[in-house]
Protein backbone atom coordinates (compact mmCIF):
# COMPACT_ATOMS: atom_id res chain seq x y z
CA UNK A 1 0.00 0.00 0.00
CA UNK A 2 2.49 2.61 0.56
CA UNK A 3 3.84 2.09 -3.24
CA UNK A 4 0.90 3.84 -4.47
CA UNK A 5 1.46 7.07 -2.12
CA UNK A 6 3.89 8.53 -4.71
CA UNK A 7 1.49 7.64 -7.66
CA UNK A 8 -1.33 9.64 -5.30
CA UNK A 9 0.66 12.76 -4.59
CA UNK A 10 1.22 12.54 -8.27
CA UNK A 11 -1.83 12.35 -9.59
CA UNK A 12 -2.72 15.16 -6.95
CA UNK A 13 -0.34 17.71 -8.46
CA UNK A 14 -1.43 17.14 -11.65
CA UNK A 15 -4.84 17.39 -10.85
CA UNK A 16 -4.07 21.03 -8.84
CA UNK A 17 -2.03 22.94 -11.62
CA UNK A 18 -4.20 22.08 -14.10
CA UNK A 19 -6.92 23.86 -11.85
CA UNK A 20 -4.94 26.91 -11.54
CA UNK A 21 -4.48 27.37 -15.13
CA UNK A 22 -6.08 31.12 -16.19
CA UNK A 23 -8.43 31.36 -19.08
CA UNK A 24 -8.41 35.09 -20.72
CA UNK A 25 -10.79 34.00 -22.89
CA UNK A 26 -13.12 36.84 -22.90
CA UNK A 27 -15.61 35.74 -25.92
CA UNK A 28 -19.07 36.88 -25.54
CA UNK A 29 -20.77 33.94 -23.78
CA UNK A 30 -23.95 32.40 -25.26
CA UNK A 31 -27.04 33.44 -23.49
CA UNK A 32 -30.52 32.55 -24.76
CA UNK A 33 -29.56 32.72 -27.93
CA UNK A 34 -32.16 32.35 -30.50
CA UNK A 35 -31.50 30.40 -33.73
CA UNK A 36 -35.05 29.82 -34.97
CA UNK A 37 -38.07 32.23 -36.06
CA UNK A 38 -38.42 35.28 -33.34
CA UNK A 39 -40.46 34.64 -30.10
CA UNK A 40 -44.68 34.18 -30.85
CA UNK A 41 -45.85 37.35 -30.64
CA UNK A 42 -43.23 39.87 -31.46
CA UNK A 43 -43.91 43.07 -33.08
CA UNK A 44 -42.37 46.34 -34.46
CA UNK A 45 -41.02 48.65 -31.59
CA UNK A 46 -42.86 51.27 -33.59
CA UNK A 47 -46.16 49.80 -32.57
CA UNK A 48 -46.10 49.70 -29.04
CA UNK A 49 -44.75 53.75 -29.52
CA UNK A 50 -48.27 54.75 -31.29
CA UNK A 51 -49.97 52.89 -28.54
CA UNK A 52 -48.12 54.93 -26.20
CA UNK A 53 -48.47 58.34 -28.15
CA UNK A 54 -52.02 57.51 -28.89
CA UNK A 55 -53.51 56.75 -25.49
CA UNK A 56 -54.88 60.46 -25.08
CA UNK A 57 -55.35 61.06 -28.23
CA UNK A 58 -53.29 64.04 -28.85
CA UNK A 59 -52.84 65.19 -25.11
CA UNK A 60 -50.15 64.37 -23.06
CA UNK A 61 -49.88 60.40 -22.70
CA UNK A 62 -49.24 58.50 -19.65
CA UNK A 63 -47.15 55.14 -19.01
CA UNK A 64 -48.25 51.88 -20.45
CA UNK A 65 -48.01 49.01 -17.97
CA UNK A 66 -48.02 45.60 -20.36
CA UNK A 67 -50.44 42.22 -18.91
CA UNK A 68 -48.97 39.16 -19.17
CA UNK A 69 -48.25 37.25 -22.80
CA UNK A 70 -47.96 40.77 -24.12
CA UNK A 71 -45.36 39.80 -26.67
CA UNK A 72 -41.99 41.01 -27.74
CA UNK A 73 -40.36 44.00 -29.53
CA UNK A 74 -37.53 43.07 -31.65
CA UNK A 75 -34.58 45.77 -32.05
CA UNK A 76 -30.78 46.36 -32.53
CA UNK A 77 -28.61 47.57 -30.01
CA UNK A 78 -26.95 50.42 -31.12
CA UNK A 79 -25.35 51.40 -27.61
CA UNK A 80 -22.37 50.12 -25.78
CA UNK A 81 -21.19 50.84 -22.20
CA UNK A 82 -17.57 49.27 -23.06
CA UNK A 83 -16.31 52.46 -23.02
CA UNK A 84 -17.94 53.93 -20.01
CA UNK A 85 -20.27 55.92 -21.57
CA UNK A 86 -23.89 54.24 -20.91
CA UNK A 87 -24.54 52.46 -17.90
CA UNK A 88 -27.44 50.05 -17.02
CA UNK A 89 -29.08 51.14 -20.13
CA UNK A 90 -29.73 49.56 -23.95
CA UNK A 91 -30.55 51.58 -26.78
CA UNK A 92 -31.93 49.29 -29.50
CA UNK A 93 -33.59 50.84 -32.59
CA UNK A 94 -36.27 48.93 -34.37
CA UNK A 95 -33.99 48.55 -37.71
CA UNK A 96 -30.65 47.93 -38.82
CA UNK A 97 -31.05 51.01 -41.79
CA UNK A 98 -33.45 53.17 -42.47
CA UNK A 99 -35.44 53.21 -38.66
CA UNK A 100 -38.19 54.89 -37.72
CA UNK A 101 -38.01 54.73 -33.73
CA UNK A 102 -36.15 53.44 -31.05
CA UNK A 103 -36.09 52.80 -27.22
CA UNK A 104 -33.84 52.88 -24.09
CA UNK A 105 -34.07 49.72 -22.30
CA UNK A 106 -33.28 50.35 -18.26
CA UNK A 107 -31.33 46.82 -17.38
CA UNK A 108 -30.21 46.91 -14.01
CA UNK A 109 -26.51 44.87 -14.91
CA UNK A 110 -23.22 45.83 -16.00
CA UNK A 111 -21.22 45.38 -18.45
CA UNK A 112 -23.63 44.94 -20.94
CA UNK A 113 -21.16 44.91 -24.19
CA UNK A 114 -20.24 41.49 -23.47
CA UNK A 115 -23.61 40.01 -24.36
CA UNK A 116 -25.34 42.77 -25.84
CA UNK A 117 -22.71 44.37 -28.57
CA UNK A 118 -23.13 47.23 -30.60
CA UNK A 119 -25.42 45.33 -33.73
CA UNK A 120 -26.59 42.57 -31.99
CA UNK A 121 -30.33 41.79 -32.53
CA UNK A 122 -32.71 40.88 -29.58
CA UNK A 123 -36.06 40.54 -28.19
CA UNK A 124 -37.21 41.87 -25.37
CA UNK A 125 -40.45 40.78 -23.43
CA UNK A 126 -42.69 43.57 -22.41
CA UNK A 127 -44.68 41.32 -19.72
CA UNK A 128 -45.16 43.77 -16.79
CA UNK A 129 -42.60 46.43 -18.13
CA UNK A 130 -43.75 50.02 -18.46
CA UNK A 131 -43.26 52.44 -21.47
CA UNK A 132 -42.59 55.73 -20.30
CA UNK A 133 -40.50 58.90 -21.27
CA UNK A 134 -37.01 59.17 -19.14
CA UNK A 135 -35.07 62.57 -19.87
CA UNK A 136 -37.72 63.28 -22.90
CA UNK A 137 -36.64 59.82 -24.77
CA UNK A 138 -38.95 56.66 -24.81
CA UNK A 139 -37.86 53.98 -22.20
CA UNK A 140 -39.33 50.61 -20.97
CA UNK A 141 -38.57 49.72 -17.09
CA UNK A 142 -40.44 48.42 -14.49
CA UNK A 143 -42.82 51.18 -12.78
CA UNK A 144 -43.07 54.73 -13.54
CA UNK A 145 -40.24 55.23 -12.50
CA UNK A 146 -38.86 52.81 -15.38
CA UNK A 147 -36.40 50.79 -12.65
CA UNK A 148 -33.75 48.14 -14.49
CA UNK A 149 -34.52 44.71 -15.29
CA UNK A 150 -32.41 42.68 -12.83
CA UNK A 151 -29.70 40.56 -13.71
CA UNK A 152 -31.95 37.27 -12.19
CA UNK A 153 -34.92 38.34 -14.75
CA UNK A 154 -32.35 38.84 -17.29
CA UNK A 155 -32.31 35.43 -19.16
CA UNK A 156 -36.39 35.70 -18.70
CA UNK A 157 -36.45 39.52 -20.40
CA UNK A 158 -34.02 39.48 -23.22
CA UNK A 159 -33.33 36.84 -25.70
CA UNK A 160 -30.32 37.36 -27.88
CA UNK A 161 -30.33 36.26 -31.48
CA UNK A 162 -27.52 34.78 -32.90
CA UNK A 163 -27.39 37.74 -36.04
CA UNK A 164 -25.07 40.82 -35.17
CA UNK A 165 -26.15 43.35 -38.18
CA UNK A 166 -23.71 46.05 -39.73
CA UNK A 167 -25.88 49.25 -38.55
CA UNK A 168 -26.46 51.73 -41.33
CA UNK A 169 -26.53 55.11 -39.84
CA UNK A 170 -29.32 57.65 -40.77
CA UNK A 171 -27.27 60.57 -42.66
CA UNK A 172 -28.25 64.05 -41.37
CA UNK A 173 -27.53 67.66 -41.91
CA UNK A 174 -27.34 68.90 -37.75
CA UNK A 175 -30.68 71.06 -38.73
CA UNK A 176 -32.28 68.15 -39.53
CA UNK A 177 -32.27 66.88 -36.01
CA UNK A 178 -35.71 65.89 -34.64
CA UNK A 179 -37.83 64.17 -32.21
CA UNK A 180 -38.21 61.63 -35.14
CA UNK A 181 -34.49 60.76 -34.65
CA UNK A 182 -34.08 60.01 -30.89
CA UNK A 183 -32.62 56.61 -29.77
CA UNK A 184 -31.33 56.55 -33.47
CA UNK A 185 -28.09 55.87 -34.57
CA UNK A 186 -26.88 58.58 -36.70
CA UNK A 187 -24.23 60.39 -38.66
CA UNK A 188 -24.56 64.20 -38.57
CA UNK A 189 -21.63 65.63 -41.46
CA UNK A 190 -19.74 68.47 -42.25
CA UNK A 191 -19.89 69.48 -38.58
CA UNK A 192 -17.11 70.75 -36.10
CA UNK A 193 -16.75 71.45 -32.55
CA UNK A 194 -17.05 75.18 -31.91
CA UNK A 195 -13.78 77.04 -31.96
CA UNK A 196 -14.24 78.09 -27.80
CA UNK A 197 -14.22 74.31 -27.09
CA UNK A 198 -11.01 73.68 -28.91
CA UNK A 199 -8.23 72.04 -26.75
CA UNK A 200 -11.13 70.69 -23.79
CA UNK A 201 -11.93 67.59 -23.47
CA UNK A 202 -14.66 65.40 -23.72
CA UNK A 203 -15.53 65.61 -20.34
CA UNK A 204 -12.97 66.35 -17.68
CA UNK A 205 -13.03 69.96 -17.37
CA UNK A 206 -14.16 72.00 -14.20
CA UNK A 207 -17.66 72.09 -14.08
CA UNK A 208 -18.21 69.08 -15.34
CA UNK A 209 -20.11 67.85 -13.23
CA UNK A 210 -22.41 65.00 -14.31
CA UNK A 211 -21.57 65.40 -18.32
CA UNK A 212 -19.57 67.17 -20.22
CA UNK A 213 -21.44 69.10 -22.61
CA UNK A 214 -19.93 70.39 -25.98
CA UNK A 215 -21.12 72.55 -28.91
CA UNK A 216 -20.64 71.21 -32.09
CA UNK A 217 -21.71 73.47 -34.74
CA UNK A 218 -22.32 73.07 -38.56
CA UNK A 219 -20.96 74.19 -41.35
CA UNK A 220 -23.68 75.01 -43.52
CA UNK A 221 -25.37 77.88 -41.56
CA UNK A 222 -24.04 80.44 -39.31
CA UNK A 223 -26.98 80.88 -37.60
CA UNK A 224 -27.98 77.64 -36.96
CA UNK A 225 -28.11 76.45 -33.10
CA UNK A 226 -24.91 74.51 -32.26
CA UNK A 227 -26.14 70.89 -31.16
CA UNK A 228 -24.52 69.35 -27.45
CA UNK A 229 -22.46 66.26 -27.93
CA UNK A 230 -22.49 64.41 -24.28
CA UNK A 231 -20.38 62.37 -22.71
CA UNK A 232 -20.45 60.97 -19.59
CA UNK A 233 -17.74 61.90 -17.20
CA UNK A 234 -17.14 57.96 -15.91
CA UNK A 235 -16.34 57.23 -19.35
CA UNK A 236 -12.92 55.69 -20.14
CA UNK A 237 -12.12 58.68 -22.28
CA UNK A 238 -13.45 61.46 -20.57
CA UNK A 239 -9.83 63.03 -20.74
CA UNK A 240 -9.05 62.85 -24.15
CA UNK A 241 -9.09 66.01 -26.23
CA UNK A 242 -11.83 66.68 -28.62
CA UNK A 243 -11.22 66.46 -32.22
CA UNK A 244 -10.07 69.60 -34.18
CA UNK A 245 -10.83 70.24 -37.45
CA UNK A 246 -14.38 68.71 -39.09
CA UNK A 247 -15.84 66.19 -40.51
CA UNK A 248 -18.57 63.76 -39.39
CA UNK A 249 -19.56 61.67 -36.44
CA UNK A 250 -21.83 58.91 -35.83
CA UNK A 251 -24.11 58.93 -32.58
CA UNK A 252 -27.35 58.25 -30.98
CA UNK A 253 -29.66 61.03 -30.83
CA UNK A 254 -31.07 62.17 -27.36
CA UNK A 255 -32.28 64.72 -25.05
CA UNK A 256 -30.37 66.16 -21.93
CA UNK A 257 -31.73 65.11 -18.35
CA UNK A 258 -34.03 67.77 -17.97
CA UNK A 259 -35.40 67.27 -21.49
CA UNK A 260 -34.62 71.11 -22.55
CA UNK A 261 -32.26 70.03 -25.43
CA UNK A 262 -31.13 67.89 -27.92
CA UNK A 263 -27.58 65.81 -27.23
CA UNK A 264 -25.80 63.15 -29.00
CA UNK A 265 -24.43 60.56 -27.43
CA UNK A 266 -21.47 58.22 -28.76
CA UNK A 267 -19.90 54.65 -27.80
CA UNK A 268 -16.49 55.75 -27.95
CA UNK A 269 -14.43 58.49 -29.65
CA UNK A 270 -13.76 56.08 -32.72
CA UNK A 271 -17.19 57.29 -33.63
CA UNK A 272 -15.47 60.76 -35.09
CA UNK A 273 -14.37 60.88 -38.70
CA UNK A 274 -12.88 64.16 -38.27
CA UNK A 275 -10.00 65.92 -41.22
CA UNK A 276 -7.77 67.74 -38.72
CA UNK A 277 -6.02 69.86 -41.47
CA UNK A 278 -9.59 71.15 -42.62
CA UNK A 279 -12.08 73.28 -40.83
CA UNK A 280 -14.80 75.46 -41.89
CA UNK A 281 -14.43 79.18 -41.96
CA UNK A 282 -17.62 81.61 -42.15
CA UNK A 283 -17.02 85.12 -43.84
CA UNK A 284 -18.41 86.94 -41.38
CA UNK A 285 -18.78 90.77 -40.36
CA UNK A 286 -17.55 91.42 -36.80
CA UNK A 287 -17.23 94.93 -35.74
CA UNK A 288 -17.91 94.21 -32.01
CA UNK A 289 -20.16 95.38 -29.47
CA UNK A 290 -21.12 99.23 -28.86
CA UNK A 291 -21.60 100.25 -25.64
CA UNK A 292 -25.03 101.79 -26.37
CA UNK A 293 -26.90 103.40 -30.06
CA UNK A 294 -25.98 106.78 -30.94
CA UNK A 295 -27.92 109.99 -30.56
CA UNK A 296 -28.96 110.13 -34.52
CA UNK A 297 -31.86 107.57 -35.74
CA UNK A 298 -30.48 106.66 -39.51
CA UNK A 299 -33.27 104.03 -39.48
CA UNK A 300 -36.35 103.17 -37.05
CA UNK A 301 -39.29 100.62 -38.06
CA UNK A 302 -41.38 99.40 -35.38
CA UNK A 303 -44.05 98.19 -37.66
CA UNK A 304 -46.90 100.16 -36.10
CA UNK A 305 -48.55 101.35 -39.64
CA UNK A 306 -48.79 97.98 -40.90
CA UNK A 307 -51.80 96.37 -41.68
CA UNK A 308 -52.43 92.34 -40.04
CA UNK A 309 -51.77 89.57 -41.73
CA UNK A 310 -50.62 91.24 -44.69
CA UNK A 311 -47.17 90.97 -45.87
CA UNK A 312 -44.87 93.32 -44.26
CA UNK A 313 -43.86 96.23 -46.74
CA UNK A 314 -42.69 99.33 -44.71
CA UNK A 315 -41.29 102.18 -47.27
CA UNK A 316 -37.93 101.12 -48.63
CA UNK A 317 -38.16 97.74 -47.50
CA UNK A 318 -37.87 94.40 -49.73
CA UNK A 319 -39.87 91.43 -48.68
CA UNK A 320 -38.68 88.43 -50.57
CA UNK A 321 -39.53 84.98 -51.36
CA UNK A 322 -36.97 83.08 -52.36
CA UNK A 323 -38.46 79.09 -51.79
CA UNK A 324 -41.85 78.70 -51.05
CA UNK A 325 -44.92 80.57 -49.80
CA UNK A 326 -43.89 82.12 -46.71
CA UNK A 327 -43.53 85.64 -45.96
CA UNK A 328 -42.62 87.96 -43.12
CA UNK A 329 -46.06 89.56 -42.55
CA UNK A 330 -47.54 91.63 -39.77
CA UNK A 331 -49.23 90.86 -36.74
CA UNK A 332 -50.29 91.86 -33.40
CA UNK A 333 -48.77 90.41 -30.30
CA UNK A 334 -51.93 89.84 -28.04
CA UNK A 335 -49.77 89.01 -24.88
CA UNK A 336 -48.61 93.06 -25.03
CA UNK A 337 -50.99 94.41 -27.94
CA UNK A 338 -48.21 95.79 -29.63
CA UNK A 339 -47.86 95.01 -33.56
CA UNK A 340 -44.59 93.54 -35.35
CA UNK A 341 -43.80 91.18 -37.91
CA UNK A 342 -43.24 87.80 -38.15
CA UNK A 343 -42.76 84.73 -40.04
CA UNK A 344 -43.53 80.96 -40.07
CA UNK A 345 -44.20 77.81 -42.89
CA UNK A 346 -46.11 75.98 -39.95
CA UNK A 347 -49.27 74.44 -42.16
CA UNK A 348 -47.04 75.97 -45.71
CA UNK A 349 -46.34 71.92 -46.46
CA UNK A 350 -43.32 73.55 -48.11
CA UNK A 351 -40.26 71.66 -48.22
CA UNK A 352 -38.63 74.58 -48.37
CA UNK A 353 -39.27 78.01 -46.92
CA UNK A 354 -36.71 80.88 -47.49
CA UNK A 355 -38.03 84.13 -46.31
CA UNK A 356 -35.75 87.73 -46.78
CA UNK A 357 -37.18 91.21 -44.75
CA UNK A 358 -33.81 93.54 -46.00
CA UNK A 359 -34.02 97.11 -44.68
CA UNK A 360 -33.48 99.80 -47.25
CA UNK A 361 -29.73 100.62 -48.21
CA UNK A 362 -27.46 102.85 -46.30
CA UNK A 363 -24.78 105.19 -47.09
CA UNK A 364 -22.08 103.76 -43.91
CA UNK A 365 -19.01 106.23 -45.39
CA UNK A 366 -22.03 109.22 -44.27
CA UNK A 367 -21.22 108.85 -40.91
CA UNK A 368 -19.37 107.35 -37.93
CA UNK A 369 -20.35 104.53 -35.25
CA UNK A 370 -23.13 103.05 -36.76
CA UNK A 371 -24.86 100.73 -33.97
CA UNK A 372 -28.18 98.13 -35.02
CA UNK A 373 -30.29 96.84 -32.68
CA UNK A 374 -33.72 95.26 -32.56
CA UNK A 375 -35.76 92.72 -30.65
CA UNK A 376 -36.40 89.12 -31.40
CA UNK A 377 -38.69 86.16 -30.20
CA UNK A 378 -39.92 82.41 -31.32
CA UNK A 379 -42.82 80.78 -31.36
CA UNK A 380 -42.37 76.88 -31.60
CA UNK A 381 -39.19 77.57 -33.56
CA UNK A 382 -38.62 73.78 -34.11
CA UNK A 383 -35.10 73.53 -35.83
CA UNK A 384 -36.04 76.69 -38.11
CA UNK A 385 -33.29 79.21 -38.09
CA UNK A 386 -33.32 83.41 -38.45
CA UNK A 387 -30.26 84.52 -39.95
CA UNK A 388 -29.12 88.45 -39.89
CA UNK A 389 -26.93 89.23 -42.67
CA UNK A 390 -25.13 92.26 -44.76
CA UNK A 391 -24.45 92.71 -48.13
CA UNK A 392 -22.78 96.10 -49.34
CA UNK A 393 -23.04 94.50 -53.24
CA UNK A 394 -26.77 93.95 -53.28
CA UNK A 395 -28.59 95.51 -56.24
CA UNK A 396 -31.86 96.79 -54.36
CA UNK A 397 -34.04 94.50 -56.00
CA UNK A 398 -35.72 91.52 -55.24
CA UNK A 399 -34.05 89.81 -58.43
CA UNK A 400 -30.54 90.49 -57.24
CA UNK A 401 -31.39 88.99 -53.75
CA UNK A 402 -30.11 85.76 -54.57
CA UNK A 403 -26.77 86.82 -56.61
CA UNK A 404 -25.56 89.44 -53.64
CA UNK A 405 -23.00 88.24 -51.46
CA UNK A 406 -24.41 88.64 -47.71
CA UNK A 407 -22.20 87.44 -44.77
CA UNK A 408 -23.66 86.86 -41.31
CA UNK A 409 -23.39 89.54 -38.38
CA UNK A 410 -21.42 87.25 -36.07
CA UNK A 411 -21.79 89.38 -33.33
CA UNK A 412 -26.00 89.91 -33.23
CA UNK A 413 -27.47 87.64 -30.36
CA UNK A 414 -30.56 86.13 -32.04
CA UNK A 415 -33.31 84.45 -30.45
CA UNK A 416 -32.51 80.58 -29.55
CA UNK A 417 -34.17 77.65 -30.38
CA UNK A 418 -34.45 76.79 -26.88
CA UNK A 419 -35.43 79.86 -25.45
CA UNK A 420 -39.50 79.97 -24.21
CA UNK A 421 -42.01 81.00 -26.38
CA UNK A 422 -42.77 84.46 -27.19
CA UNK A 423 -40.24 86.12 -25.09
CA UNK A 424 -38.27 88.82 -27.36
CA UNK A 425 -34.83 89.22 -26.50
CA UNK A 426 -32.56 91.96 -27.13
CA UNK A 427 -29.61 92.02 -30.27
CA UNK A 428 -27.26 94.15 -28.11
CA UNK A 429 -25.86 97.24 -29.34
CA UNK A 430 -23.98 95.47 -32.98
CA UNK A 431 -21.38 97.44 -33.58
CA UNK A 432 -21.53 98.70 -37.96
CA UNK A 433 -18.26 100.82 -37.51
CA UNK A 434 -16.41 98.43 -39.33
CA UNK A 435 -18.95 98.68 -42.71
CA UNK A 436 -18.10 100.44 -45.81
CA UNK A 437 -19.99 101.83 -48.89
CA UNK A 438 -23.39 101.18 -49.64
CA UNK A 439 -24.94 98.18 -47.96
CA UNK A 440 -28.55 96.86 -46.13
CA UNK A 441 -28.94 94.19 -43.56
CA UNK A 442 -31.36 91.37 -44.48
CA UNK A 443 -33.17 89.15 -42.02
CA UNK A 444 -33.41 85.36 -43.83
CA UNK A 445 -35.96 82.78 -42.30
CA UNK A 446 -34.91 79.25 -43.22
CA UNK A 447 -37.55 76.56 -43.03
CA UNK A 448 -38.82 73.25 -43.76
CA UNK A 449 -41.68 71.42 -43.74
CA UNK A 450 -40.77 68.65 -45.39
CA UNK A 451 -43.04 65.59 -43.53
CA UNK A 452 -45.97 67.72 -44.86
CA UNK A 453 -48.05 67.78 -41.72
CA UNK A 454 -47.24 70.00 -39.57
CA UNK A 455 -46.21 68.08 -36.49
CA UNK A 456 -43.14 66.82 -34.95
CA UNK A 457 -40.66 66.80 -36.69
CA UNK A 458 -41.36 69.41 -39.22
CA UNK A 459 -38.77 72.56 -39.36
CA UNK A 460 -41.47 74.97 -38.99
CA UNK A 461 -41.27 77.28 -36.23
CA UNK A 462 -42.23 81.13 -36.19
CA UNK A 463 -39.62 83.71 -35.62
CA UNK A 464 -40.95 87.41 -34.31
CA UNK A 465 -39.15 90.56 -35.20
CA UNK A 466 -39.84 94.10 -33.86
CA UNK A 467 -38.17 97.60 -32.80
CA UNK A 468 -35.37 97.54 -35.62
CA UNK A 469 -32.56 100.15 -35.06
CA UNK A 470 -30.12 101.85 -36.48
CA UNK A 471 -28.27 104.76 -35.08
CA UNK A 472 -25.02 106.57 -35.72
CA UNK A 473 -22.87 109.35 -33.38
Amino acid sequence: MKKLYPLLILLFIVFITSSCIEDDDFTVPVTSEVVLDAPVGTVDIQKIINQYENTFAGRQPIPITFLENAGYIEGYVISSDEAGNFFKELVIQNQAENPTVGVNVKIDVAPLFTRLEFGRRVYIKLDGLTLSEANGVYALGFGTELNGIQAARFDDYIIRDEETVTIVPKELSLSDVSSLHENQWVRLSNVQFADDELGNSFASELGDTFDGDRKLKTCEEFFIDPIIYQTSTFADFKAVKIPNGSGSVNAIVSRDFKDEFFVLNSNSPEDFDFDPAIRCEFQVIQCGIADGPGEIVLLEETFDSEIKNRPTTPAGWTNFIESGTTSWKNYLNEETNNPGTRVTNFGSKDESSIAWLITPQLNFDSQTGEVLNFISSNSFPDGSVLAVLFSDNWDGTSAGVGAATWNPLADTTVIPNTASSNVFISSGNISLECLAGTGAIAFKYIASESDASGRDGAFNGTYELDDVKITSD
